[in-house]
């Protein structure tokens, strides 16, 4: 079938392809603007079983969390989450460290920790609320074609196949963006040759809402706090490494765990399933295209070092949505434009904090251990470093979404 849309491009939905976490935070954000939205999503939507949302332990950032309460979806997964009241970042071999503590900001929490399974489920609570949405899962784009003010995109759903008219086309389909792809928007990618293992794991102390990051020559490690004195481990290997990291039994693991975090939280055990991912760099070379427009990991997927991918990606979403709400044309080269210079300065400053990090803190260079263990110390003794770092990484840097704001010290 063929949906029969109004012709002027302002009254033409806005179609999402792709329905995992960035882009039904998108999804909803629109719906509460009221603005008419399509979302096309690979997997049907099952509450506690739904493929787009993995096994992975998501460190949320303050204004992620703000952003997520004003469109209605952090009521859904609050009372999964754990308050993240204190950060120890350290250097293994290395004299220095920095301590962030909640109470010395001033707030009640630096982020949470949530499992991407409850957020996932929190987001099709909400979208379940939504008024003005159209959601076609299992649902994928067989082809897409411009028009003068728009997208005409073919869509198989189940047994149906149709064709929308948009005003505006959104890639929220990950780092492997077929949308992307169709646009001709070139990336730059960076193999980092590393593979990171994620897994749940109990420790002998209580983690007192503490998270932990240690940088190695090897790759860094955070452990995360969860509910019921449970921790979410982050383990980054060299990927000619991480095939027998694999075969390893859970007693080898843990050891091997052990051996690369220490003894802050006295013994490890019980590690949860183990899961592996590569990790490499995916960013486009553009933000925009002609009355289209990329989001989260489709526009960029950076190294999982202070995990800020979700975080960032969250922020796309939103921003797009303050945008659009109001605007007579959602597909204008004019909003399109404003929407990649206000994503510019948090885009490319946070993708360069990460893979800097990585390069700085994980190279193996003797040379560099008293510089680094110097700045350490700076972050952690000079107020207004400190101040800096905290506030970044809490998610407020560059022109945030009015969203995610709140008044801070």
């Amino acid at each position: 079938m063929t949906d029969s849309l109004p012709q002027a491009a302002g009254s033409r939905p806005v179609l999402i392809v792709g329905g995992g976490l960035v882009g039904a935070s998108l999804a909803i954000a629109l719906d509460a603007a009221g603005i008419e939205a399509v979302m096309v999503e690979a997997a049907a939507p099952r509450i506690g079983d739904q493929p787009s949302y993995d096994e992975r332990n998501l460190a949320l950032a303050r204004a992620t969390v703000n952003g997520l309460t004003s469109i209605g979806v952090w009521k859904h997964a609050q009372a999964q989450a754990t308050p993240i009241q204190h950060i120890h970042v350290t250097r293994a071999g290395e004299f220095g460290s920095v301590q962030m503590d909640a109470a010395r900001h001033h707030v009640d929490a630096l982020g949470w920790t949530l499992p991407a399974r409850e957020l996932g489920a929190a987001l099709l609570r909400r979208l379940d609320e939504c008024t003005r949405l159209r959601r076609l899962a299992p649902a994928r784009v067989e082809s897409m074609e411009p028009l003068v003010d728009g997208w005409r995109v073919r869509i198989r759903a189940g047994e149906e196949t149709m064709e929308i008219d948009a005003s505006l086309l959104v890639g929220a389909d990950g780092t492997a963006s077929s949308v992307r792809e169709r646009l001709g928007i070139d990336v730059d990618r960076h193999d980092y040759k590393q593979t990171l293992f994620v897994c749940t794991i109990t420790p002998e102390r209580d983690h007192a809402h503490r998270a932990y990051e240690r940088f190695a020559d090897n790759g860094p490690i955070a452990v995360l706090p969860l509910a019921s004195r449970r921790c979410g481990l982050v383990l980054t290997v060299p990927q000619h490494d991480a095939k027998a990291i694999e075969a390893m039994d859970d007693d080898a693991f843990v050891a091997f765990a052990q051996q690369r975090f220490g003894w802050r939280l006295g013994r490890l055990s019980r590690p949860g399933k183990r899961h592996p991912y590569a990790i490499q760099r995916v960013a486009a070379r553009s933000l925009v295209s002609n009355r289209a427009v990329l989001v989260g990991n489709a526009a960029q997927t950076v190294h999982p070092i202070g995990a800020q991918g979700f975080n960032l990606g969250l922020r796309d979403a939103l921003t797009l949505a303050e945008l659009l709400a109001g605007a007579p044309d959602p597909g204008s080269d004019e909003l399109l434009e404003r929407y990649a210079a206000r994503r510019a300065p948090d885009r490319e400053g946070t993708m360069a904090m990460s893979h800097g990090l990585v390069q700085l803190a994980c190279l193996q260079q003797p040379l560099l251990a008293p510089l680094r263990s110097m700045a350490m110390l700076a972050f952690d003794r000079i107020p207004p470093l400190q101040r800096l770092m905290a506030r970044r990484g809490m998610g407020f840097r560059g022109e945030p979404p009015t969203a995610v704001l709140e008044r801070l010290p």
